[in-house]
């Protein structure tokens, strides 16, 4: 036999050899996956009909039910703002689908106003509420998943029952907070909390006239973020004429026939409010796990593995509710986003029906608008470094967002944070008119391929006078570092 015929013969026998172990591996899925006869969800938006879905994509002749305690499933929670600001007219512009769309067209069950109130793992069971009639009913299933999401934290501040005071974090609230500014035309709106929420309400409620006043408690608002950045912002934020009130917390709500109209400082300064937005994080709903025996973690988050099962078999746990993988502190991390919720949802909906599908880790990238800037970062901060333990070093650079011939060009400022040793990219946060979103992609991805300064800064980004100088802010920030890494050796 020839060497060729001997290379094809060896070819052939490994093909063989693989296409039996995909058989049996397939076949032995298969009959794992013949038990499965019903899937239960417990909530309907992100994750939990991403979950929904995947289980119907893979499985077309199981059961799926899922209850969600409000009226609304599978909607953009992130554009309430933009709901509020009136740059969105309707709340079902914010739907993707509809309760009847997965039934009809993914035979996909969703019971709304329906509330699952305890899961039973050794009996596989949940107790469910009708939350109109009162009613009460257990439910079998073979696998469940999680998906409860997470709620706005409200203070126990005095006066926070009275009307006019606000959450945003359901499409419900988004509906009541829109009505109430319809029928009320508050003019002077109060936001407790300077995070991201609290600085898109900032924007939403100035752009329908409202004077507004913003106070957080901490020296620095966007408190995941450094200091070099957010003193931008608030620049920003100054020059739309909004009032920021730092390292102070309100005390006391003050109403008068039975609406918000006054807020009391700890230093006893008074602020005129006709509505208040109250945006100091959120608080996962977890209870209903912890009671069922499901460890969580110190954040009050369900604890899961990557592939978000749980400790307790057959049951799985996926977005604002879960903890996910961060692939910079390589541990479980609570960071509640939308794009996460709908991949880890993916994944749960793949492995309760047999899949051996993997969540690979957040980064932790976030974007934002506050009014012309736009904000990001991505990995961990410095403040998150020194927390950690990290042996660092940071670097900040502005550079020009186009070629600095071309008009309409404004300054971006990047800061990045990096091993001191290895020049391994841990962070990057970045603020400007213009470009942000686009070139903290860049970063988020060379974290998830733990890239060097030094593999930046040879990047072959795009170049064109109207988008970038031909050196980008990009790679500016990465030689610059690289340097200062250099430097000090």
């Amino acid at each position: 036999m020839r060497p060729y015929q001997i290379s094809l013969s060896l070819k052939r026998l490994s093909m063989l050899s693989e296409k039996c172990s995909w058989e049996v591996a397939h076949r032995m899925s298969f009959e794992s996956l013949k038990s499965v006869k019903r899937i239960v969800v417990i909530g309907g938006v992100a994750a939990g009909m991403s979950a929904a879905s995947k289980a119907r994509i893979l499985r077309s002749d199981i059961e799926i039910l899922v209850f969600e305690k409000s009226g609304y499933i599978s909607y953009g929670a992130c554009g309430l703002p933009y709901l509020i600001s009136d740059l969105i007219k309707s709340p079902e512009d914010l739907v993707a689908y509809d309760s009847k769309f997965f039934k009809e067209k993914r035979d996909i069950d969703v019971f709304l106003y329906h509330e699952v109130i305890a899961i039973y793992p050794a009996k596989q069971s949940v107790l469910v509420k009708n939350l109109k009639t009162g009613a009460q009913n257990e439910y079998q299933y073979d696998k469940i998943v999680i998906t409860t999401g997470a709620r706005a934290f409200v203070p126990p501040i005095k006066g926070i029952e009275i009307k006019g005071i606000f959450t945003v974090k359901t499409l419900q609230d988004g509906i009541e907070t829109k009505d109430f500014i319809r029928k009320n035309d508050p003019r002077r709106a109060l936001i407790i909390g300077a995070g991201h929420i609290g600085m898109e309400m900032a924007e939403a409620l100035a752009m329908v006239g409202m004077d507004v006043t913003i106070v957080e408690r901490e020296p620095n608002i966007l408190g995941t973020m450094d200091e070099e950045i957010t003193k931008i912002v608030e620049e920003g934020l100054i020059r739309n004429r909004v009032k920021l009130f730092k390292s102070t917390s309100v005390r006391e709500f003050i109403s008068k026939n039975g609406y918000v109209r006054e807020a009391i400082l700890d230093n006893s300064e008074s602020i005129s409010a006709d509505i208040v937005i109250v945006s100091i994080g959120m608080k996962p709903n977890s209870e209903i796990a912890g009671e069922a025996g499901i460890e969580i973690d110190h954040t009050g988050a369900i604890k899961v593995n990557q592939l978000m099962e749980t400790n307790v078999p057959g049951i799985y746990s996926a977005g604002d509710c879960a903890t996910a993988y961060h692939q910079v502190l390589e541990r479980q991390a609570y960071l509640p986003l939308g794009t996460t919720a709908n991949k880890q949802g993916k994944v749960a909906g793949e492995n309760m029906v047999g899949g051996n599908a993997s969540f690979k880790g957040i980064v932790g990238t976030a974007v934002l608008k506050v009014f012309d800037l736009e904000v990001a970062r991505t990995g961990i901060s410095e403040k998150d470094a020194q927390i950690e333990g990290f042996n660092f070093i940071s670097n900040v650079v502005e550079q020009s967002s186009r070629a600095h011939y071309y008009p309409g060009g404004s300054n971006i400022r990047i800061k990045l944070i990096a091993q001191r040793n290895t020049g391994r990219i841990l962070g990057a946060e970045m603020v400007g008119m213009e470009g942000v979103s686009k070139r903290i992609d860049v970063f988020a991805t060379a974290i998830a391929a733990k890239m060097t300064v030094e593999d930046i800064g040879e990047l072959d980004l795009s170049y064109a006078p109207p988008f970038a100088p031909v050196w980008d802010p990009i790679l500016i920030a990465a030689n610059d570092l690289k340097k200062k890494i250099r430097d000090q050796d």
